[in-house]
């Protein structure tokens, strides 16, 4: 698409979808391997010339000097910077007023909001994002598009909001593999592209957290390891070790008290001005006990020690992308309970559509790598990606 498709498209639907919270219209791109691609950016990353709200009041006028270091290698690689998408405040979990494009009525998912309904509605090319808990594979499934989170500290987040910094991390939303493989190359700064591994072994992982997705998303799960296993893929199932049991609560501690510590100023210097969501986050971070700080980094390490084994005889995992479809209303941003412990073990991941749903929103998987194994992820996802059920805006 061009700037002018994507701002006639933003013209006919953003009315609904909400996606944006700053438009430049006078965008344009530039010379380079992301030529004619237009790009958003969540409302947490500086672009120069634009305002910088994190979803707050309290930044209101706070416009960026320059761009965070991810959005200058992308313009500089010929980007059209089309924007600011919407984010829930501080990237946390009060939502802003974006719905999901698939369905109005229903959450587009959070925190990474308005980059994933602009990507799923036409309205960009790619969007970034980040993802703390959940914020991006989550938005990705109950939006229909596809949804990148890297390895982490894979991308540079020089001009990114700081919100739990052992977790968080910047990633990518696209409309297709192509622009997202092309986009990677420039923020990961590597173009090299291996081959896709044939036949490729995928493991079945259903997660401790199994017994609370949807019968639609398991069965969505166990309907598309099928379609892979006819493919030709190699299937197996994958237990996690015991401690991954954990690692969800452990998750948990870690986001709210870095949390408290980055954030925690803005609780106690704007108490009016933040919602109750941002409020009680911040003081149970604030409360919690040193050494369950250090007992949760604990499991964090330990299942970060354990990923080789879990890999030993799958070279992705398959896994479902949230509990289900997005659930009706826009007061909340869905439960990330199926990225947490991916997001604390720094894992690259990609969401994409596996099935939707006769009432029209999406029901999205994800598929998990190696830290570090990035661009044979997504040279495997040509395999994955073939059977996905993405759909044009």
């Amino acid at each position: 698409m061009g700037v002018a498709e994507c701002l006639s498209r933003i013209h006919a639907r953003d009315g609904a979808v909400r996606a944006w919270a700053y438009v430049d219209r006078s965008a344009t791109g530039g010379e380079g391997p992301l030529a004619g691609v237009v790009l958003g950016v969540k409302d947490v990353i500086d672009v120069a010339g634009m305002p910088t709200t994190h979803g707050s009041p309290i930044y209101a006028d706070n416009i960026a000097a320059q761009d965070a270091a991810a959005v200058a290698l992308l313009r500089a690689a010929g980007a059209a910077v089309l924007g600011k998408t919407v984010t829930a405040e501080f990237a946390t979990y009060h939502p802003g007023p974006t719905v999901n494009p698939r369905k109005v009525g229903h959450t587009p998912g959070g925190s990474s909001s308005g980059s994933a309904a602009a990507v799923a509605d036409g309205q960009a090319d790619i969007a970034l994002g980040t993802q703390t808990a959940g914020s991006m594979i989550r938005p990705g499934s109950f939006c229909g598009t596809l949804a990148f989170k890297p390895t982490i500290g894979r991308y540079p987040v020089a001009g990114v909001l700081d919100t739990a910094p052992s977790l968080d991390t910047l990633g990518l939303f696209a409309r297709n593999l192509d622009v997202l493989v092309a986009a990677d190359a420039v923020l990961g700064g590597t173009a090299d592209c291996p081959a896709p591994r044939a036949p490729l072994r995928i493991g079945l992982c259903r997660m401790p957290t199994w017994d609370q997705a949807s019968a639609e998303m398991q069965d969505a799960l166990i309907d598309f390891a099928a379609q892979l296993h006819e493919g030709g893929c190699v299937l197996s199932e994958v237990t996690l070790p015991e401690p991954f049991a954990r690692l969800q609560d452990a998750q948990m501690l870690i986001h709210r008290t870095e949390a408290a510590q980055v954030l925690g100023a803005i609780r106690h210097e704007h108490p009016g001005d933040v919602s109750e969501e941002f409020r009680a986050m911040i003081d149970a971070g604030t409360a919690t006990d040193p050494a369950d700080y250090a007992a949760a980094r604990a499991v964090q390490d330990e299942c970060k020690r354990l990923l080789p084994a879990v890999f030993a005889a799958s070279d992705l995992l398959l896994a479902p992308g949230a509990p289900g479809a997005a659930p009706e209303g826009i007061g909340a941003t869905g439960d990330p309970l199926f990225q947490r412990i991916w997001t604390a073990v720094g894992a690259p991941c990609l969401g994409f559509p596996a099935a939707w749903r006769s009432d029209g929103l999406p029901l999205g998987l994800q598929v998990i790598g190696l830290p570090g194994t990035d661009r044979q992820l997504l040279a495997d996802a040509q395999t994955i990606i073939a059977h996905a059920a993405l759909k044009e805006a």
